[in-house]
């Protein structure tokens, strides 16, 4: 089985990709599943209802989101009516919208998504790792294949859920800090692993906004508001193959256009 993952869209340039190339991707490489990152869809700042419509209309299976995904408060409803809007799991309890979706492949196999959030340098959550442990085990009863995404500020953080899960998940790609890393990997047991899948968005930036805006924050400490950038947009994912009868990952390889 062949998971097609999309790293997060960033505002206009990000969907515009999107729609421009992910028909082609999905045939170039016989994509069964599809997930996309589209927590900074709207602007940089959140995903709206339309917006989300619109990326699902593209081809999209579920859309997977991090902490922005509270920025545009007409999403809130939206949640609770599409179980293909996923946003992070470990969020008090209350919190509108599920993190666990699972839907059916091209070949008719179940695939679970999850999503989860990173707690270091990113605002309070309960545990992921416990989180996903739980979890894990109930959706093993319906599906081998289950991927993560796991939406957290550092490295190391990361790549202890990575390892922590080894054998037991077919995938955990991280998002949220938009640099596309150079780690990707089969670990030992099975389980297909990248620290940041990378961002669908404009690359003449700082992680996606305009650089002026930006760098105005590092040199006043004023919190100006950013803009989405423009130029040098990328389109950045990665293809997972999973084997449908074991869930674990034969291989996993970086996308850019």
């Amino acid at each position: 089985m062949k998971i097609l993952f999309v790293g997060d869209i960033v505002g206009r340039p990000g969907r515009k990709l999107l729609k421009d190339h992910l028909s082609a991707v999905q045939g170039e490489h016989d994509v069964d599943y599809t997930i996309v990152n589209v927590e900074n869809a709207a602007g940089g700042y959140g995903i709206t209802p339309s917006l989300a419509e619109e990326i699902l209309a593209y081809g999209v299976d579920v859309m997977t989101t991090g902490n922005h995904i509270w920025d545009k408060r007409e999403v809130f409803d939206y949640l609770n009516r599409e179980p293909r809007l996923l946003r992070p799991g470990n969020y008090p309890k209350g919190a509108p919208g599920s993190f666990v979706h699972i839907g059916e492949s091209r070949t008719g196999t179940p695939v679970a998504v999850m999503n989860l959030q990173g707690r270091v340098f990113m605002p309070l959550t309960d545990c992921p790792f416990r989180l996903a442990e739980k979890e894990v085990q109930r959706i093993a009863r319906e599906t081998r294949v289950i991927v993560i995404d796991f939406h957290a500020e550092a490295t190391s953080e990361k790549m202890a859920l990575g390892w922590f899960l080894d054998g037991r998940i077919s995938a955990i790609i991280g998002t949220h800090t938009h640099i596309p890393t150079a780690d990707w990997r089969v670990l030992p047991k099975g389980t297909a692993y990248i620290s940041d899948v990378g961002m669908t968005g404009p690359y003449d930036s700082i992680i996606g906004m305009e650089v002026e805006g930006s760098l105005s924050r590092f040199l006043t400490g004023l919190a100006n508001r950013m803009e989405v950038a423009s130029d040098n947009a990328r389109f950045s994912a990665v293809l997972l193959d999973i084997d449908e009868s074991t869930g674990l990952a034969r291989s996993i390889r970086r996308i850019e256009r």
